[in-house]
């Protein structure tokens, strides 16, 4: 359920994001959202591990800041794989998307998901 709802929620802050920047950042519908949404999900489960496993020392070296340049490759691939209907014009602007979508999934989860799982726990 969980993963579902975080689905969602990326669903959402692509559309807003692509509202926001939309000369950057293009997409043809809450459907394309929800697709790249869910791809993000996938690589993030089979791709990202194995990313991090070979730019550990990078990422050590960095104390974890090149975790968002590993999100923002998974967010280029995502565009690759979605074609047209999900366009990301740079590696620049994917960065910019994975430390903007990494501070509102933060705010999202402290705010929102947390204080409910306590009231139903």
């Amino acid at each position: 359920m969980r993963w579902l709802v975080g689905i969602l929620i990326n669903a959402v802050l692509f559309m807003a994001i692509a509202g926001y920047f939309s000369e950057s950042f293009h997409l043809t519908g809450f459907g394309a959202a929800l697709g790249a949404s869910f791809l993000l999900s996938i690589l993030n489960v089979l791709v990202r591990p194995i990313l991090i496993l070979f730019t550990l020392p990078a990422t050590i070296f960095t104390l974890g800041l090149f975790l968002f340049v590993i999100n923002a490759i998974t967010l280029e691939l995502t565009d690759y794989l979605m074609g047209s209907s999900f366009e990301i014009s740079s590696f620049g602007m994917a960065l910019f998307v994975a430390v903007l979508m990494a501070f509102i999934n933060l705010i999202i989860q402290k705010t929102i998901l947390e204080p409910s799982k306590k009231k139903t726990g």
